[in-house]
């Protein structure tokens, strides 16, 4: 039966997922945002009742209120829900709903969990399986973030952040790392790998963990799974832990460009045969690999033979704002990328490198959240200290309030303070203009950050062809 669903900040990557797949499951579906944009358009098209700004006169007189943690209680329209009696529903609750009775796939970890739910979604298209998905991004291969397939398969991007990945109970769950980040939220580090370990626990009975065992914190969950009885599949590196069901292992030999990159993998352990494949992936980067990796055991364990996995899995092409190209302009090529964690930082100049050849690597970082700044500044110092030239500007507030003291200039002091060098322009379009007047031909320009420093690659390219 047809049910109500009104989705406050339905703009947002992940919120446009779940209205996209409530309105395909025959749902009655509007939403609200600040401001319009492409992805209100496409919510438009999908039948989807759209409104610009919140106000309470928008909230229906029945139904359920869908919000995220960044929807704050004074919200006029969460106000006018509670008021009335609605029932109010987290973004993963209302996914939830979209997926039931399906075969859930959870992808989860501090970085990593947008391509790796992307490769999966469209590495099970390309096999023929047509699954459901609800990704945070676009993914460039199939030109959306969601979809309701007629399969049995549903993958969805699971946010850590707000510990709402609680709220899913899948068949099979994939987490790349568990790198403890949004401690705003969690408090400690204990309690964020406690969230994981809990998430685990929520594996359906006969289900499946795949986990990075590369990674330490997995590494920990592994070894919690393992010993409450779980079935786990291991990928990486390195050999496999003990008390896995099977472990694939990515040789150490990669073929790496800044365009793509392949790796032999071998998985030792499912009905006590080996299993060799060649993974052969358009996109750049040795954690694309490992991405690549824990896809294919995903989907082995969905039905999909190895080959066919393999293979499959050329055919991602990345999502938006990762490693995007943007254009090019007096010979400076301009490239966007979401990294807003310092290991997501290092791996994204790590690709860089490779795709400057000869040409230097130029950054423009936006900080994203006071608190992550304040608590990973040095980190973030230390990865963006492999640029030639860093441009870091003011704080990205998200769903946060200004803390006193904390900014941007706070990563270029730590820079500073180790003999690199970085330069902190508070206001962003003149951060923009202040790196493109360094760049040069044959120079690579990132934009970095989970902010609105997205729109300055525009800003960027027009300052180079105005300078050419």
């Amino acid at each position: 039966m047809a049910e109500r669903f009104h989705l406050v900040g339905v703009g947002g990557a992940g919120m446009s997922a779940v209205a996209e797949l409530l309105a395909a499951r025959g749902h009655e579906v509007s939403g609200s945002d600040q401001r319009d944009s492409a992805a209100l358009a496409r919510l438009r098209a999908a039948g989807v009742r759209t409104y610009v700004g919140h106000d309470a006169s928008h909230v229906p007189g029945s139904g359920s209120l869908v919000v995220s943690t960044a929807v704050r209680p004074d919200n006029p329209e969460l106000v006018a829900a509670r008021e009335r009696g609605l029932e109010v529903l987290h973004r993963s609750q209302a996914l939830a709903q979209a997926a039931e009775g399906l075969d859930f796939v959870a992808v989860a970890g501090a970085h990593g969990k947008t391509s790796t739910s992307a490769m999966l979604a469209v590495a099970l298209q390309a096999a023929g399986e047509d699954p459901s998905y609800a990704i945070g991004g676009t993914v460039l291969a199939l030109g959306t973030g969601a979809h309701l397939g007629a399969g049995r398969a549903f993958v969805a991007e699971a946010d850590e952040s707000d510990g709402s990945f609680l709220n899913y109970t899948p068949r099979v769950a994939l987490v790349t790392n568990v790198e403890p980040d949004h401690l705003d939220h969690h408090g400690s580090e204990a309690a964020f790998r406690r969230s994981f370990e809990q998430f685990a626990d929520r594996i359906v009975p006969g289900g499946l963990l795949v986990a990075c065992s590369d990674d330490p914190g997995a590494l920990a969950l592994v070894r919690h799974a393992v010993a409450r009885g779980t079935r786990v599949v291991t990928y990486g590196r390195g050999e496999a832990p003990e008390g896995v069901e099977a472990h694939a292992r990515l040789a150490a030999a990669d073929r790496l460009t800044g365009r793509g990159s392949a790796a032999r993998l071998t998985l030792a352990g499912l009905d006590d045969a080996v299993v060799e494949v060649e993974l052969t992936l358009r996109v750049g980067g040795a954690h694309m690999l490992l991405n690549a990796a824990g896809a294919w055991c995903a989907g082995l364990e969905l039905g999909v033979g190895p080959e066919d996995m393999a293979a499959a899995l050329g055919a991602f092409t990345g999502t938006g704002r990762r490693f995007e190209d943007r254009g090019e302009a007096g010979g400076v090529r301009v490239v966007d990328d979401y990294a807003h964690h310092p290991t997501e930082v290092a791996a994204t100049l790590g690709t860089a490198r490779l795709a400057a050849g000869e040409g230097r690597v130029l950054v423009l970082f936006q900080p994203h959240l006071y608190s992550r700044t304040r608590t990973f500044a040095e980190e973030f110092a230390t990865a963006l200290a492999a640029a030639d030239e860093v441009v870091v500007t003011d704080v990205y507030a998200a769903r946060e309030d200004p803390v006193p003291g904390v900014d941007g200039g706070l990563i270029t002091a730590a820079m500073a303070r180790h003999g690199d060098r970085g330069r902190y322009v508070a206001d962003r379009l003149e951060a923009a203009t202040a790196v493109a007047d360094l760049a040069r031909p044959g120079d690579l320009v990132l934009t970095v950050g989970a902010g609105d420093v997205t729109e300055l690659g525009p800003v960027i390219l027009d300052r180079l062809g105005e300078r050419a």
